[in-house]
């Protein structure tokens, strides 16, 4: 049986103001978030992962950014949400852990101070109380010797443990939606593990939502329940993690598999690597966004596919009109020829 759903995105844009026009980050998103469940986020850099989590929260309204659709949260659409309301659901509701911790985090409060402070903006608390569940929450992502690095400030403390300051700072208040942004970048393979861990540990204990943006596909096998592939601003392919990564459908989505090192078999003298570059103007095709790029182009690319259960399982779409003969063909290519044609 399917979760609840605790988040609905549906017909979600994004665009930025840029000297050459409307630069559409996000072209038109429909996604659901279930109770419980780690949904991770892929796509190259530019895709437009980070622009969708950010604006789920408001946290991209700057001047020259146009956001509009629905985020459905408890009723609420938090894209007309205004910004008395969207700060309540911030860190208390849905919470965000950033990607670059050290600068995310105040380097002129301690590490226990900023736990604290998020837990008194939401709860009616002494600071006293506060920074006991600081204490016990550094505790509970992992830090070591929590007492004492509570007193630490940011730049005293490591990568990893900076990490799990701001995964302490997401679960202060118990959300129910935990947003993160590519958590485990510049960090070392055994702390990133270690990391991916505590995020699934959490997820268990509190039966919290995790919405993970990576394009590591070693993370997303690592971790994850359901997977959404980005490109060019759209949703391109969705399933859950084995049917993405034993029977992926759109040739972007085989693309990126083929382009991850295999630790079995033959090794090849380079890695495989997707022809082109990503979509980066204002000016996008009419069609499927990946089609300049993909060996399978033909006449029916030029019209933009809908994102629909088509010859994968059950609740497994997406948007390419390639028919099952050219998916097989795609998925059996050797490493390097991918997207050749």
């Amino acid at each position: 049986m399917t979760p609840a759903p605790v988040l609905r995105i549906r017909g979600l844009r994004v665009e930025f103001e840029v000297p050459a026009g409307r630069l559409p980050a996000v072209a038109g998103v429909d996604l659901t978030l279930h109770a419980g469940e780690l949904l991770a986020l892929v796509g190259e850099s530019g895709s437009g992962k980070s622009a969708l989590a950010m604006s789920l929260v408001g946290l991209n309204r700057a001047p020259g950014t146009h956001i509009s659709g629905e985020v459905d949260f408890h009723g609420q659409n938090l894209v007309t949400a205004d910004e008395a309301r969207l700060r309540r659901v911030r860190g208390r509701d849905i919470a965000v852990v950033f990607q670059d911790a050290l600068a995310a985090l105040n380097p002129l409060h301690r590490a226990g101070a900023q736990v604290a402070e998020m837990i008194r903006n939401h709860q009616p608390v002494s600071r006293g109380q506060a920074w006991d569940r600081a204490e016990e929450l550094l505790a509970e992502v992992g830090l070591a010797s929590p007492e004492r690095n509570a007193r630490a400030y940011p730049h005293q403390l490591s990568g990893g443990m900076r990490q799990r300051v701001m995964i302490a700072i997401g679960l202060a208040n118990d959300p129910s939606i935990l947003i993160a942004d590519e958590p485990t970048t510049a960090l070392d393979v055994t702390i990133q593990a270690q990391v991916l861990a505590t995020l699934k540990r959490l997820q268990a204990e509190h039966g919290t939502s995790i919405v993970l943006i990576t394009h590591d596909l070693g993370v997303v096998a690592e971790v994850a329940d359901r997977v959404a592939v980005m490109y060019g601003g759209r949703i391109v392919e969705q399933g859950t993690r084995e049917q993405m990564l034993r029977d992926p459908q759109h040739p972007y989505t085989i693309g990126l598999l083929h382009s991850v090192p295999r630790v079995e078999g033959p090794v090849s003298e380079r890695l495989a690597a997707i022809p082109g570059t990503p979509l980066a103007g204002v000016e996008r095709p009419s069609g499927c966004g990946f089609a300049p790029r993909c060996g399978y182009r033909h006449d029916a690319c030029d019209e933009p596919p809908e994102l629909i259960q088509r010859y994968g399982g059950a609740d497994h779409l997406d948007a390419c009109v390639l028919d099952q003969a050219g998916r097989a063909a795609a998925r059996t290519l050797a490493p390097g020829q991918v997207g050749s044609g």
